[in-house]
C-alpha cells in the first residue's frame, strides 16, 4: 500500500509539492507507534521529498540578450582609467525582470581588463528591453598585461573577448549573462601624399 501512495496522490492532486507533503503526514501517521529512528528517518525522507518537489516552482528563464551599445569616458585617478558602458538588455521572458544591483567583468585575450559594479535597481518589463549604465574600472596593471599580451600576437584582429555579468535579485533571482565575440582594433593608417 505504501508503495503505490504516492502515485495515488499525484493522479489525485497533480503537485509535486502537495504529494511531498501528503506524504509526509502518512508516513508520520503510519509511523507513529514505531522507533524514534523510524521517526527520524520518515522525517528526513519527508523533509527531502519537500525540497526536492519545491524545485517545481522556480520558473524557467530565457537567458537574457544583452549587447554593449556605448562606452562614454568618465573622471579617472592616477592609475586607472573609468569608462560608462551602457548594455542594451533584452528580457524575452513572460515575466519582468527586477534587478537591483549590475555587475560586469570584461576579459580580452584571456586576460581581464576591466571590471565594475552598480547598485542601481529597477525593472524589466516582459518582452521589452532598457539600457543599463554601468561604471567601469581598468586599472594601469591590466593595460599593462594586455599590452604584453598584445606584444606576442601578430596582429589586433579577431581578439577574443568575454563580457561576463550579473543582475542580482535576491537570492534565486539572479540572472547572470555572458556575451563572447572577437574585437578588430584598427591598425596603424598609412597614407600615400
Amino acid at each position: 500500500m505504501l508503495r503505490e501512495l504516492p502515485k495515488t496522490l499525484h493522479n489525485i492532486f497533480e503537485s509535486p509539492i502537495t504529494i511531498g507533503a501528503l506524504c509526509a503526514i502518512v508516513l508520520n501517521i503510519f509511523l507513529f507507534e514505531c522507533l524514534s529512528m523510524r521517526r527520524l528517518f520518515a522525517l528526513t525522507l519527508s523533509f527531502l521529498l519537500l525540497s526536492l518537489s519545491a524545485c517545481a516552482l522556480f520558473p524557467q528563464r530565457d537567458p537574457l540578450n544583452i549587447n554593449v551599445v556605448g562606452i562614454e569616458p568618465l573622471p579617472s585617478q592616477e592609475l586607472e582609467v573609468r569608462f560608462a558602458v551602457k548594455l542594451r538588455v533584452q528580457n524575452p521572458n513572460e515575466t519582468a525582470i527586477d534587478y537591483n544591483g549590475v555587475a560586469l567583468d570584461l576579459e580580452v585575450n584571456g586576460q581581464s581588463l576591466a571590471s565594475g559594479v552598480s547598485d542601481q535597481s529597477g525593472s524589466i518589463p516582459r518582452f521589452s528591453e532598457a539600457v543599463i549604465v554601468v561604471p567601469v574600472s581598468v586599472s594601469a596593471f591590466s593595460v599593462l598585461r594586455q599590452t604584453l599580451g598584445l606584444g606576442q600576437t601578430q596582429t589586433l584582429n579577431n581578439l577574443p573577448y568575454v563580457l561576463r555579468g550579473k543582475l542580482a535579485s535576491g537570492v534565486f533571482g539572479t540572472m547572470r549573462f555572458v556575451d563572447r565575440g572577437k574585437l578588430s582594433l584598427p591598425g596603424p593608417i598609412t597614407r600615400t601624399w
